[in-house]
């Protein structure tokens, strides 16, 4: 089966997104990667980075030492149908929900990352459904036309092992992370996997494992 190991975001200024992703979320290789990349890019960048926590309390401090390393707040932490989350913009430009389906505090918060999910907005929902079956990927949930879920290997650290990766349709994710759906330019994220290189129907670029480490 397929995994996504990695996700590489391409950055103006590495050093700067290292000391950002340390300070807010604690994160760094294997699952988070980052590139020195000066390409264009404007708007939505068509996807969204998630990390599940395990109640409000993580949440919140999440948010809390995010927005002090420079994160903007795009959705306040609320309480929803679904749980407990917000979301925010990292100063690269990368957009990250926080989240837990936990809506009260059974203890102290302990900052730990049960899942790291990557959240694509496609334009085409089945037919990038379709794309990633074809590369080895196995759908682990689907909801009609509007989310599927892909199963990941085992859980290994803080990161919740391989990050899992999730389809939504473009729009709806746009919708749901609080920005306008319009976007020009370079994605500014490549995925670190162990199936050859390719690019998915919307141009999200897939590296080798060993190639997004040499990197």
């Amino acid at each position: 089966m397929a995994n996504i190991a990695s996700v590489t975001l391409e950055v103006t200024d590495t050093a700067a997104a290292d000391r950002f992703y340390t300070a807010a979320f604690g994160l760094g290789a294997p699952q988070l990667r980052l590139r020195a990349s000066e390409a264009p890019t404007t708007g939505f960048r068509g996807f969204s980075l998630a990390l599940t926590v395990a109640q409000p309390a993580d949440v919140d401090s999440l948010i809390a030492s995010a927005v002090d390393a420079g994160a903007t707040v795009l959705k306040p932490a609320t309480k929803s149908l679904w749980g407990y989350g917000g979301v925010l913009r990292a100063p690269d430009g990368a957009i990250w929900k926080l989240a837990t389906s936990a809506k009260k505090n059974t203890g102290p918060a302990t900052r730990r990352i049960d899942e790291f999910v990557l959240l694509l907005g496609v334009a085409d929902f089945a037919e990038s459904k379709r794309f990633y079956v074809s590369q080895g990927l196995a759908v682990a949930k689907s909801f009609g036309s509007r989310y599927a879920e892909f199963e990941s290997g085992p859980a290994e650290g803080p990161g919740g092992g391989p990050v899992k990766l999730a389809l939504y349709r473009h729009r709806a994710l746009a919708k749901e992370v609080g920005v306008t759906p319009e976007g020009t330019g370079s994605h500014r994220l490549v995925l670190g996997g162990d199936a050859a290189d390719f690019t998915d129907p919307d141009g999200f670029p897939w590296e080798t494992t060993a190639q997004a480490a040499a990197s």
